[in-house]
């Protein structure tokens, strides 16, 4: 009962996410044609309604081929779920590549696409943005979506600690280089 009306809140705070059932066409619009547009509002809030869930032990590959095992990790890792059609999605990607740059060896920044054509977007959407922190990891079968996200809404980034357990999440687009985002993820790390 309570992890439903979790995420009924959590659906209700990614209002401005973007949904899985977005037609093929749209799927690529937002990588090709959002830089000209005026930037959506990034109305994520961080929330700790699923404190204590454990990071679960999938697997992922990159656009080499090289294969993450979530169940491996012994490190704070904030793991973020997103595609490149999602705009909220684009827009807060350069804010979690400051992230990933200004909290470097204390929180693994990974970013896990959603896109069910995989490398085949992911890489050029990488190549033409020069993000410099961000790991580029693959699931376009949608498996941490099932895990992380009520319906299908993107984006949802997730903290986790050392110890593997969900510390906090934000369901919707957030600005994670904001000093606020910043000590937030560094107090929850530090608990």
């Amino acid at each position: 009962m309570v992890r439903s009306i979790a995420f009924i809140s959590l659906a209700a705070l990614a209002l401005a996410g973007c949904d899985s059932g977005a037609q093929p066409a749209a799927q690529e619009s937002a990588a090709t044609s959002g830089e000209n547009a005026a930037p959506p509002q990034l109305p994520g809030q961080m929330v700790r309604a699923f404190a204590g869930t454990e990071l679960p032990a999938l697997k992922f590959n990159d656009p080499e081929g090289n294969t993450l095992d979530l169940g491996e990790l012994d490190q704070p890792v904030l793991v973020n779920l997103w595609a490149t059609w999602c705009v909220p999605c684009v827009v807060e990607m350069p804010a979690l590549d400051q992230l990933a740059a200004e909290m470097e060896g204390e929180v693994r920044v990974l970013t896990i696409s959603q896109d069910n054509r995989g490398a085949d977007v992911v890489v050029p959407f990488f190549e033409s943005r020069n993000f410099r922190h961000l790991e580029q990891w693959l699931d376009p079968q949608n498996d941490l979506a099932v895990e992380f996200s009520d319906g299908g809404l993107l984006p949802v980034t997730v903290l986790f600690d050392a110890d593997g357990k969900e510390v906090l999440r934000v369901a919707g687009g957030y600005e994670w280089d904001s000093e606020e985002a910043i000590a937030q993820v560094k107090e929850a790390i530090s608990q």
